[in-house]
């Protein structure tokens, strides 16, 4: 397929508003990258300028080590799968795939061939003369792959594909696409707000905010190992909570709360001794223990775990929220009063936001 370099992309429009920040990313030959962040980050900005849908204001574009920051879109050789579909109405499903090929008056029995075998990869044979109208909304999705794949192109993108299905649906085109990247080996870039879909799918996960590029890593890196606050928070479901301390000896002091620290985690807090950070614990890490008094106010069963909620005891008041992933069937009731201990700790400096590492 191909590589794609962008290298210190910005983006500006005419009213001097800036929707990306000195963007920089190196994606490798069949690599599946994902761009992730909330609304209004700028991961779609990035994906369009990408495409030649949008202009690049600063830096420069390489695919395969050429500069196309200036190519028009059509001759990116990129195929891009929207949110909504994009496919014509009145177009049977094999019109619609090929449609893209008819347009560059290829051999009708090389698009055949091409329009074939892009439907039996995703399961779509059957369906070659229906109308969009009569398919649902992840056979739609599967169409618009298709419409892509025949194209064979150096580079696919797709812009938040999965939005407008089901839960039920997502999670099954999910698995196509995953399954479509293996069989293709092809090079991607995939855009979503859903961080469920950037775990299981990416190679790498580039999370955003603000314009701003937070953390590029492994699906396991951001999860494990989040550079600051913001990725700490944006990935893992429910997300990590976190926790006003401070640095006291070989202990961590909150409020209603002491918990102790490794000889580890002592070595890597020992610039912050007598200092304020932010704790960040997920909560899978929160197991009964004996380090935090906990007042439940909700317990959601999971089957096989147990969400629990609550607030930080503080002299019989409550005092900071905290949520437990607690294993195995519990049956809580609203102001049952536990104690909790945490089996995995983060911790984040409080100005910058950054993770606190060991030797940083």
């Amino acid at each position: 397929m191909a590589t794609l370099s962008l290298q210190h992309i910005d983006k500006i429009y005419d009213n001097n508003v800036q929707a990306v920040f000195d963007f920089n990313l190196d994606v490798k030959d069949g690599e599946l990258i994902v761009l992730v962040g909330p609304s209004g980050c700028g991961k779609s900005t990035t994906l369009r300028m990408v495409a030649g849908l949008e202009d690049i204001s600063n830096g420069k574009l390489l695919l395969d080590g050429k500069d196309i920051t200036q190519t028009p879109a059509k001759d990116r050789d990129m195929a891009m799968v929207f949110q909504n579909y994009a496919l014509y109405g009145h177009m049977t499903v094999y019109e619609n795939m090929a449609f893209s090929l008819t347009l560059r008056k290829e051999d009708p029995n090389v698009i055949h061939k091409k329009v074939l075998a892009a439907a039996e990869i995703l399961n779509l044979t059957t369906q070659l003369n229906k109308k969009p109208s009569q398919l649902s909304g992840g056979q739609r999705q599967r169409v618009a792959m298709g419409r892509a794949i025949v194209r064979t192109p150096k580079v696919f993108l797709f812009d938040e594909p999965l939005s407008n299905l089901d839960a039920k649906l997502r999670g099954s085109t999910r698995r196509e696409i995953l399954l479509l990247h293996k069989r293709l080996k092809a090079t991607m870039l995939y855009v979503t707000h859903d961080q469920t879909e950037a775990l299981t799918l990416a190679d790498r996960i580039v999370c955003m905010s603000m314009g701003h590029v937070q953390q590029i890593g492994t699906p396991l890196e951001l999860y494990d190992t989040p550079a600051n606050l913001f990725v700490a928070g944006f990935i893992g479901l429910p997300p990590m909570n976190f926790l006003d301390v401070t640095v006291k000896g070989d202990r961590l002091e909150g409020e209603g709360f002491s918990v102790p620290l490794s000889d580890k985690e002592k070595s890597t807090l020992a610039s912050y001794n007598g200092k304020e950070i932010v704790l960040g614990v997920r909560p899978e890490n929160v197991v009964i223990g004996n380090d935090v008094p906990v007042k439940v106010f909700s317990n959601e069963n999971l089957g096989m775990n147990t969400l629990v909620h609550g607030n930080i005891m503080v002299g019989g008041k409550k005092g900071m929220k905290l949520t437990g992933k607690l294993k195995g069937w519990c049956d809580y009731k609203m102001n049952d009063e536990i104690k909790v201990s945490f089996d995995r700790m983060h911790f984040f400096d409080k100005e910058t936001t950054n993770a606190i590492r060991e030797g940083k």
